[in-house]
């Protein structure tokens, strides 16, 4: 199979590309740069440019026979959306339509999609599936939702087929480490949480109130190489998945709820060193959080995590000193 991934030089789309040729599969490339790392993208073919430029699309398809799309770009930081709304909404959703109709055009009809698990409405438990109420809480949020709709309907009215992956909380690094998380300040938890321990610096829990076991938020860290091997689950069963419903939603997380105190104290066992920590008030935007207890995507794609969140930890932890000889940083 031949695989488009755009935003394939980032942190998800580059783990993905390289999970997709590790079985097998051949990949190409898109992404603008404006966070992915020539670095990750190694001998793969690559074009460059914005994944709504028409031209460039077209050139793609044409130059490549395309079996698949898995669309990874997108802009993600909750606090960022809330101050700047019509950024997310046009780059998250506008450009996403004008991908899907040079898809349609090129005659490319399958679609992967990379949604999120902060559409949810949590319930008392924390606990969600897919059928699951929704109600996503930040512009990011939101966007994720409004593609999620404009998929349904367009599968509905086309033959295009759509598998949207609801991720859950990635964390981690390629095992390998060909790729990993490349920005120098980056929003994500553990990722904050390396800065601080790198720099012996503080690392601060935002929030503190949410109605959980211990007052932190609540999260369903998955490994990003156990989410990069869902999406080749999807994309080899892509046919069989979609064979009675051109639109089929599947949470990818490892089943388990680990609150943010919890990796706090999972990164101090795994660095063997203790963590100055503070607490903060949520940032903008921010919610108590879910986790998945659905089987669907083990029932259906014969998928399921088998990476624990202290592997993630021990992973992350391995790329910091690569990234800083590949990257600088």
């Amino acid at each position: 199979m031949k695989v488009l991934i755009t935003g394939g030089a980032g942190y998800i789309g580059s783990t993905v590309a390289s999970a997709c040729e590790d079985a097998g599969h051949e990949v190409v490339i898109l992404d603008d740069f404006s966070t992915g790392r020539r670095e990750f993208v190694r001998d793969r073919a690559v074009y460059e440019g914005d994944f709504a430029d028409e031209a460039l699309l077209g050139r793609i398809f044409a130059e490549h026979a395309i079996d698949a799309v898995v669309h990874c770009a997108a802009k993600i930081v909750v606090p960022e959306s809330v101050e700047m709304p019509l950024d997310y909404y046009e780059n998250n959703v506008a450009k996403t339509i004008t991908l899907l109709r040079a898809m349609d055009r090129a005659g490319v009809h399958r679609f992967l999609f990379s949604s999120s698990a902060s559409i949810y409405a949590p319930d008392e438990n924390f606990v969600v599936t897919e059928a699951s109420p929704l109600s996503p809480g930040s512009p990011y949020a939101r966007t994720k939702y409004m593609v999620e709709m404009i998929l349904e309907d367009y599968t509905k009215a086309s033959d295009m087929k759509v598998l949207s992956l609801r991720y859950f909380n990635p964390i981690g690094t390629d095992p390998q480490l060909r790729s990993g998380q490349q920005l120098e300040k980056p929003s994500h938890v553990l990722a904050k949480l390396l800065e601080a321990w790198s720099k012996g610096e503080t690392f601060t829990v935002t929030g503190v109130e949410w109605p959980t076991r211990d007052g932190s938020g609540i999260r369903d860290f998955i490994h990003v190489w156990d989410l990069a091997q869902a999406h080749v689950a999807a994309l080899e069963g892509f046919d069989k998945a979609t064979a009675e419903s051109s639109y089929e939603v599947f949470n990818i997380g490892t089943g388990n709820g680990v609150t943010v105190k919890e990796l706090a104290a999972s990164f101090e066992e795994i660095s063997g060193d203790p963590l100055k920590v503070t607490y903060g008030p949520p940032r903008p935007g921010d919610v108590a959080g879910v986790y998945t207890v659905s089987s669907k995507a083990k029932d259906v794609l014969g998928w399921e995590a088998k990476l624990t969140e202290q592997e993630a930890v021990r992973d992350a932890i391995a790329w910091l000193p690569v990234r800083k000889e590949m990257l600088g940083y």
